[in-house]
């Protein structure tokens, strides 16, 4: 094997890692505007959560968050849990900071929902 072929292999990773960040501020909503469920944060769950937490739920999901009025009702949970370094959500890694921040951002606007 080429000596040089794992630092490529490397590179390419960190560049790929580099560039499909979510956390990017280009991405992010405007800091002024309200963040609502139907446009900011139904998308971030549905991308990260329905997988186990669907309806019904799979790998031992506890509960469902396929609904605005249950992903509302336990928003602390989702807080805590995708804050989690020792216990991160979902189980495949913890999830951007950028969705993180949405969905904060969203109780703190008041948990609208459009």
């Amino acid at each position: 094997m080429n000596s040089k072929n794992p630092i490529l292999f490397l590179m390419v990773l960190l560049v790929l890692n580099c560039s499909n960040r979510d956390d990017d501020p280009i991405s992010q909503p405007d800091p002024n505007a309200k963040i609502t469920y139907d446009a900011n944060v139904k998308n971030i769950i549905g991308g990260n959560c329905l997988q186990c937490h669907g309806n019904p739920t799979a790998n031992g999901a506890p509960f469902s968050l396929t609904t605005y009025t249950q992903v509302k009702d336990r928003i602390d949970i989702i807080l805590t849990r995708i804050n989690s370094s020792s216990s991160p959500m979902p189980p495949t890694g913890q999830m951007p900071f950028g969705n993180r921040d949405i969905i904060q951002k969203w109780k703190n606007d008041g948990l609208l929902e459009n």
